[in-house]
């Protein structure tokens, strides 16, 4: 027999029927697929239907509606109906007695799933990888059913925030988030916050993905703190060379043309150990959903603890197919917010942007560039486009080697432009003056 309990099943319906109040209560807890008697599982539909239309609940409206739908008979007829409010316990205990049905049908669905990945395991047609990922999947939908009430009191949530600001006060200016290594973006965002979806945007070879880099690398070797890089562009050895190019400060070209000397593998091996000790993991799979993102980013969460998320890019991801492509764009925009608040770490997505800037006598991005922009600008708590007038005015030397980092959005703070150092050989953003001091939270 499938984990179940009948009585509890009973209790709740009966709690429901003889105070109404508690439907509101129950419905946060339970749907009518947690019941395991099929006729107990109509009677709360019928229930909740009357709660929906706003209709009185109480044993004659329950039976009219039953009887409506044909289904007064099935579920036992009036005298069942009866009983179940005579059998109550208390009232007062619906939530708890929902709380039990719940939990039965979250060891069912645990069966029921493994049991699928049991069967779909002896089937070699499968590719492996592709049933780790599923299996995943299921097993974190099933998560799903112990989610806490996303309802809190004002005063638990002032508790919290005055906790936030005494934590603030007492760094007394210092960062609060992750530290980017560049200490004017920092300055402006305070760091890199959980819970928040940064976009990093720019038209091709601007260095988005240099950029993205540099933040991961800056986050994992100076703050040792795990980061989660899916890359949909590039192979991981490419991004791995890529990361090796800008730690040793070794021209890429000459790595790409064979053309290093003794001192530059010495300084490539120097730079391979240090980023060897670093908590980066690369994901570079040609195609990935949000699922399957969501999926890998709870398991590095649960296995290492990873501090930041970045997907590079957006616009290369599998979307479920809708109409058009912008409401494709929404769907993982969405999905990646929604990442970021679960594991409370920030997500950076990188993003392309149209050619609005190339069309424009002043290039600079804007956040009507986003490609696909509506969801995007609405869902990013931080955006960053990156500019290099130097693209578009090669033969101008006031704009060699110079990059414009411009804060277009920024949910919780102000927003600005500030300027870095690009040095495009060793793949290399750079601050303009000495570093400062930067202490971030890990």
């Amino acid at each position: 027999m499938p984990p179940q309990n009948l009585e509890a099943e009973q209790a709740v319906l009966g709690c429901m029927m003889l105070e109404p109040d508690t439907v509101g209560l129950v419905v946060e807890e339970i749907k009518g697929e947690d019941f395991y008697s099929p006729e107990h599982r109509m009677i709360y539909d019928a229930i909740t239907g009357l709660f929906d239309g706003g209709d009185p609940i109480d044993t004659l409206t329950l039976r009219e509606q039953l009887n409506k739908e044909g289904q007064l008979d099935r579920v036992g007829g009036s005298e069942y109906l009866a009983s179940l409010t005579e059998t109550v316990p208390s009232a007062a205990s619906a939530v708890h007695y929902a709380r039990i049905v719940r939990d039965r049908a979250v060891l069912r669905m645990l069966i029921s799933t493994t049991t699928t990945i049991l069967r779909d395991a002896y089937d070699e047609r499968h590719e492996p990888r592709e049933l780790l990922d599923r299996s995943e999947q299921m097993m974190y939908e099933i998560a799903g059913k112990h989610a806490a009430s996303g309802v809190h009191s004002v005063r638990d949530v002032l508790k919290q925030t005055f906790e936030i600001i005494d934590d603030l006060h007492a760094r007394k200016g210092r960062l609060r988030g992750l530290s980017t290594g560049f200490y004017d973006l920092d300055d402006l965002t305070t760091g890199l916050h959980g819970s928040e979806l940064v976009i990093i945007a720019a038209r091709p070879s601007i260095g988005k993905t240099t950029f993205a880099l540099n933040v991961a690398r800056h986050v994992a070797v100076e703050q040792e703190a795990g980061v989660l890089i899916f890359n949909l562009e590039m192979s991981k050895e490419q991004l791995a060379q890529n990361l090796l190019c800008s730690e040793a400060r070794v021209d890429a070209q000459q790595i790409r043309k064979g053309l290093l000397n003794d001192q530059q593998f010495t300084m490539l091996t120097t730079a391979a150990g240090r980023l060897s000790d670093a908590p980066i993991f690369i994901d570079d799979s040609a195609s990935l959903g949000i699922l399957e993102v969501k999926a890998r980013a709870r398991r590095l969460k649960a296995q290492h603890d990873i501090k930041l998320l970045i997907v590079d890019y957006l616009q290369l991801m599998d979307a479920p197919r809708r109409d058009n492509r912008t409401l494709e764009v929404a769907e993982l925009s969405r999905g990646l917010k929604a990442l970021a608040r679960e594991l409370e770490i920030p997500v950076i997505a990188v993003s392309q942007l149209n050619r609005g800037p190339e069309l424009r006598e002043d290039h600079r991005p804007l956040n009507s560039d986003l490609r696909e922009s509506g969801s995007l600008e609405q869902d990013a708590d931080v955006i960053i486009f990156l500019h290099r007038e130097e693209v578009y005015q090669p033969h101008d030397p006031k704009y060699r080697n110079k990059a414009e980092i411009i804060v277009s959005k920024q949910r919780n703070g102000p927003t600005g432009a500030l300027e870095l150092q690009f040095q495009k050989n060793i793949l290399r953003f750079q601050n303009l003056a000495p570093q400062r001091a930067a202490v971030a939270e890990v």
